[in-house]
């Protein structure tokens, strides 16, 4: 059987103690790595504000994983996240190779908009210490 690239996001009851969210999140790496799989990159956004109530829940935890795994590792994942009740939805794909050089280039784009950023903070701050040279040598 050959590995494959998978994405799971996975939204969890925000409720939840950080250790208790933290915990949640390395039992699926474990879950993860324990079935040879390889994990590649991992996107926590954090605490968001659900669009509307999920078990009775205005906020969630979103994280997202990409790894490289056997197609049993799925079954496993989704097993693990119907039984925990405090996995509020969860999402798994296999990611094509089109999906992953696009996700690339999203990643490339925000590197580069980020040094824009960065650049822009950079002109900004120059151009406020001549204004205030300027106004102390007056």
């Amino acid at each position: 059987m050959i590995k494959k690239m998978y994405e799971s996001a996975i939204l969890i009851n925000a409720a939840l103690e950080d250790n208790q969210i933290q915990s949640i999140i390395s039992h699926i790496k474990e879950l993860i790595s324990s079935n040879d799989g390889e994990i590649t990159d991992v996107e926590d956004w954090g605490r968001k504000r659900l669009a509307y109530m999920i078990k009775k829940s205005k906020i969630g935890y979103y994280i997202i994983f990409q790894f490289n795994a056997y197609p049993q590792t799925i079954s496993t994942l989704e097993k693990f996240y119907k039984l925990d009740e405090n996995i509020l939805r969860y999402l798994n794909i296999k990611l094509t190779k089109n999906a992953l050089e696009q996700i690339e280039k999203n990643k490339q784009q925000s590197l580069a908009e980020a040094d824009d950023i960065i650049l822009e903070d950079d002109i900004i701050a120059k151009a406020e210490n001549n204004i205030i040279d300027s106004i102390e040598t007056e």
